[in-house]
């Protein structure tokens, strides 16, 4: 079984949106054994659509197009996929009368133009829009099928998930089911993991093990074939296993689990809690932490220190200290971790302190460079690093490393 996405505006062209549909669906098609051989991005020209629609359906068993079923004239999708499976559009009144309810609820007029929308090729079955008006369809044409959704992801999603996808498991009876598994690491660039991970990358082929990074976080992503959902959860155990045992406690977690999330469960689980002093990162580590709900069980409060007389004035920095090592120093961090923590009376303080660019640099202290550090008790850690990228790069791989911090002085 395999599949092509087609997504269709000019927008997309133009770069005013991110396309956000073709990567869900290459997700969701995989995990039920549809392999996508190619996504292609065209604009709202009859010719190109038509002639992509050919190429595709020579190509695969399954295309899908993103977009263009709208009540505007450049809304011409479903125009061109009637042309090329030569089918006729008519007037579904099922679709029709759904439609005109969702303008009554709204209390609106339904303007004329959004009739179009009711007519469907004859012989398509027809995907019911529980979000917006825009119906999609699926149409079987020379032993394929051809899958029209809407372009906006919050009608595509429920769409797809709802309807198409109950369609195309009575359709096509998978023969094997594909089990995917994500372990998620940090504090290791791409290509060390990719060094750490070399020879199981190479050598298996079932499952078959990926690298996804983004800031610093490295998915390492195991995709695993079989009969069925047990053996397929065997596979990827096993695979992960030997995955844990090359990094250790470079994993941090699984699936969509966050930092802030694995560290907000080890603090609730140990009843410890914490307090933040941030100077660079202006707060975002604490917008992290509180983006967890419960956190109010563990998160005491935090300031944002961002100048000098804050600084002691708040936390209780000494003058001496921030005259003679600077703001950005090991010392500043330390003694901003110790003053939190006295002032919020928790069991840990975080203090952090850098230089995120593209201005307040020298010689001796670049851009990147930040310290952080974590008190607990009578002791105090700290570390220096040297981050890359742009400013707000540099906010979020500071934020990510002192909630590295945390998470791996939780688990000793």
């Amino acid at each position: 079984m395999n599949a092509e996405i087609i997504s269709i505006g000019s927008e997309h062209l133009l770069g005013e949106i991110i396309d956000t549909d073709a990567p869900y669906l290459a997700k969701r098609l995989q995990e039920m054994g549809i392999e996508v051989e190619r996504e292609i991005t065209i604009g709202d020209d009859e010719e190109a659509i038509a002639s992509s629609l050919e190429e595709a359906l020579r190509r695969v068993r399954i295309v899908v197009t993103i977009g263009g079923l709208g009540p505007t004239p450049d809304d011409i999708t479903k125009k061109v996929i009637a042309q090329v499976a030569e089918e006729q559009l008519v007037l579904n009144e099922e679709i029709l009368s759904e439609i005109e309810k969702k303008f009554e609820e709204e209390k609106r007029s339904m303007p004329p133009d959004n009739i179009r929308q009711a007519f469907l090729p004859r012989d398509s079955h027809p995907l019911k829009n529980r979000v917006g008006i825009a119906p999609g369809f699926i149409l079987e044409t020379r032993n394929r099928l051809i899958v029209a959704l809407p372009g906006p992801y919050n009608e595509l999603v429920p769409m797809f998930e709802e309807e198409a996808i109950p369609y195309l498991k009575e359709r096509f009876k998978a023969k094997e089911v594909i089990k995917s598994f994500t372990l998620r690491t940090t504090g290791l660039p791409e290509s060390k993991v990719a060094e750490e991970l070399e020879d199981i990358m190479k050598k298996s082929k079932n499952p078959i093990v990926s690298l996804l990074a983004h800031e610093d976080i490295v998915d390492i992503r195991l995709v695993a074939r079989a009969e069925d959902e047990k053996t397929g959860e065997k596979l990827n155990a096993e695979m992960e296993k030997r995955i844990r045992e090359r990094l250790g406690n470079y994993i941090f977690g699984t699936g969509k689990q966050t930092l802030e999330e694995v560290i907000g469960y080890l603090l609730y689980m140990r009843k410890r809690t914490i307090a933040v002093a941030e100077s660079c990162t202006g707060g975002l580590i604490s917008h992290r932490l509180t983006n967890v709900p419960g956190s109010s069980h563990y998160f005491l409060g935090s300031i944002v220190a961002y100048s000098d007389r804050m600084k002691r004035d708040r936390l209780g920095v000494k003058k001496a200290t921030l005259e003679k090592q600077g703001a950005v120093s090991e010392k500043v961090a330390c003694e901003m971790a110790k003053g939190i923590r006295r002032i919020a009376g928790s069991d840990f303080g975080l203090g952090i302190t850098g230089i995120a660019g593209p201005t307040g640099a020298t010689e001796e202290k670049p851009i990147g460079l930040v310290y952080i550090a974590l008190a607990y008790k009578d002791r105090v850690e700290t570390k220096e690093f040297r981050f890359r990228g742009e400013r707000g790069m540099i906010k979020a791989k500071a934020a990510n490393a002192a909630l590295d911090m945390v998470r791996r002085d939780l688990l000793r």
